[in-house]
């Protein structure tokens, strides 16, 4: 048995310049960190004699005896590509709920990934683990999402990526202090708006509108090393806050699918009781909506906003890792019997 865990992920300002639609034209660029919430992958070889091929547990459990019978894509396209054609099941233990803006389904492929990867006995860099696991989704899958995701899981730790036209990708760890850490975690409130949305649609809409919003798209990868100057401690911290509510009203201006009527109330009645900026995460229509508030008024913010569950977060520096990994894993792959629905037998 192997056991991944990879990190979900913040992104502070600059999102949306990872959509290949604007990083084909000129450099994209985003400053994001990944947090303490995890996505756990258990892959395990079934031993022994087995009902099925592929036993893969996520919202619904699925028993399949051919990989194209598998209805999760995901792990569809990455048994396919691994070339997995022996008994194997796959369980996901999560922190949090999908479609919430915090990058749940590339979380959940950098672990895939980076667990099979162990499953054939390879290492694999954290950078080969991001472009994998975004290939599979991007190119395979032909979703519409942007790069930034699968590399904030997989690096983990606060950082600037910058996306190229010719598809590489560059990461620049972001140095701040002890101090700088402390105030960033005390300060960010993290609110649970239960707003469920499907990121594609929003990010369909995004895309298109890319041409016409490029200036806009610019003026939001321009935030990136302004904050990044905040976060080296050459600011006072307030202008962390600052710098988010600018990128939150750009973003707003792309398309109407970004934010509604309740979202912008949240947003508003927190910023009367005190909050100095924030932004809803991810593609936008739901999810997360994060808040900067310093200490002395985060009573009033919270109390503003009760009807919604704020959510503690810290700072993850790891990024995917594998938590745990059993030699004999690799080695049994021949030592099972599939059996089809006419070799079982009822008892008599």
């Amino acid at each position: 048995m192997i056991i991944s865990r990879t990190p979900f992920r913040i992104s502070f300002v600059g999102g949306g310049t990872d959509l290949r639609s604007f990083y084909s034209e000129e450099p994209g660029q985003v400053l994001s960190t990944s947090i303490d919430k995890y996505i756990s992958v258990v892959v395990k070889c079934q031993i022994g004699i087995v009902e099925s091929k592929s036993r893969i547990n996520w919202s619904k459990v699925e028993f399949c005896n051919n990989v194209d019978d598998i209805e999760h894509p995901i792990v569809r396209e990455a048994l396919k590509l691994f070339e997995i054609d022996f008994p194997i099941e796959i369980t996901t233990f999560s922190d949090i709920p999908g479609s919430t803006g915090l990058g749940s389904s590339s979380a959940f492929s950098v672990g895939l990934v980076h667990a099979l990867h162990a499953l054939k006995g390879k290492h694999a860099t954290k950078h080969t683990l991001a472009s994998e696991a975004g290939s599979i989704e991007v190119d395979i899958l032909k979703r519409t999402m942007g790069k930034q995701d699968h590399f904030a899981s997989a690096y983990g730790g606060l950082n600037i990526f910058t996306f190229n036209s010719n598809e590489t990708v560059t990461a620049e760890p972001v140095f701040y202090s002890k101090d700088v850490k402390s105030k960033l975690e005390q300060n960010m409130l993290l609110f649970y708006t239960e707003l469920k949305r499907d990121a594609s649609v929003v990010l369909e809409s995004q895309d298109k509108a890319t041409e016409n919003k490029r200036a806009v798209l610019t003026k939001m990868r321009n935030l990136v090393y302004p904050l990044r100057d905040v976060l080296s401690g050459n600011q006072d911290m307030r202008r962390f806050g600052e710098i988010l509510h600018e990128g939150w009203l750009l973003k707003k201006s792309i398309t109407n699918d970004i934010s509604n009527s309740e979202i912008d109330s949240y947003y508003d009645k927190a910023r009367k009781a005190g909050a100095i900026g924030g932004k809803l995460l991810g593609a936008g229509g739901g999810g997360f909506l994060l808040l900067y508030v310093e200490l002395e008024h985060q009573e009033k913010v919270i109390n503003s906003l009760s009807e919604l569950f704020c959510l503690d977060v810290n700072l993850d520096n790891g990024g995917t890792r594998i938590t745990y990994y059993d030699q004999d894993s690799i080695d049994i792959k021949s030592s099972s019997i599939v059996l089809s629905n006419k070799n079982i037998r009822k008892k008599k």
